[in-house]
């Protein structure tokens, strides 16, 4: 397997100005194992043998793989153990309020006004519908949002706009829904191993369990995370100077727009088609 990895991101929760996101990250416990891994240390040779080896004992879905002679389980409820993100319900509910939600018929409107500046929304595909929401177009939040998504919970390459999938999970978590961590990511982990052309995704958090396994290392050198998102990185790359609900001292002054974007009430457009990788709906199955 000669794919490249596509390391997580690191959050540092000192800012104030983004308190909502702080805050929710808390809550969903992400501070503790998902975005602050102890060692941030990524053996590669692990991580294309653990993807290489994954496999069913039972039932369709891949849910372990054999590395080095040691089994590490990926199933939900094995995730969400080791990361410490246990699953919410509301009460007389069998299914968390983000899987839930995804059951639903999207409203397209109701995710362009959560997750973008003023008269900003969906791109129109070649075919007359919501494609995608660019990325310049997203409120300071939801691009925070997104950029922790591109890396740690749904992992791609391709970070220039927000396609439907992706837009229902961010608009997922700026509404703090409640949802199964684990089966979201067994689920992109399936995906990537079934895949020729993506990234491998997850690198350092499949260490860290081929680690706590007993799993042997034998690399001299490993890979190290993404920059981490701090506030200096959510000033330079996420703040929206549209988004008069955030002020970010010594951010960059306003980028100036020469041309106006179509949303869902524009006319199709066929250069707006996107063929980015999608965000599996959750379903717990």
């Amino acid at each position: 397997m000669g794919r490249n990895i596509l390391p997580e991101r690191k959050v540092e929760r000192y800012h104030t100005e983004l308190d909502d996101f702080k805050t929710e990250l808390e809550r969903r416990n992400f501070h503790k194992c998902l975005t602050n891994f102890v060692d941030g240390s990524i053996d590669l040779a692990l991580v294309k043998e653990f993807y290489a080896n994954l496999y069913s004992s039972e039932g369709p879905s891949p849910k372990q793989s054999r590395v080095r002679g040691h089994l590490v389980k990926i199933d939900a409820d094995s995730l969400n153990t080791f990361l410490e993100t246990p699953v919410v319900l509301a009460e007389g509910e069998t299914l968390p309020a983000y899987s839930r939600y995804c059951r639903l018929p999207i409203d397209y409107r109701e995710i362009e006004a959560a997750l973008c500046i003023p008269r900003r929304g969906f791109i129109l595909n070649s075919e007359g519908h919501p494609g995608k929401i660019l990325r310049k177009d997203l409120t300071t939040l939801a691009q925070v949002w997104s950029v922790l998504s591109y890396y740690n919970l749904a992992p791609t390459s391709h970070t220039s706009d927000l396609i439907v999938d992706r837009a229902r999970l961010i608009f997922g978590l700026v509404f703090r829904m409640d949802m199964n961590i684990g089966v979201l990511i067994s689920g992109q982990m399936t995906s990537i191993a079934l895949s020729n052309t993506s990234r491998l995704g997850f690198p350092t958090l499949i260490t860290a369990l081929c680690r706590v396994k007993g799993v042997v290392y034998d690399s001299l050198t490993f890979e190290r995370l993404s920059l981490v998102i701090n506030l200096a990185y959510i000033r330079k790359n996420c703040w929206n100077p549209e988004d008069l609900t955030v002020s970010i001292r010594g951010a960059r002054r306003a980028r100036v727009r020469l041309v106006e974007l179509p949303s869902t009430s524009a006319a199709p457009t066929p250069a707006s088609t996107s063929a980015a990788p999608s965000v599996p709906a959750q379903t717990d199955s």
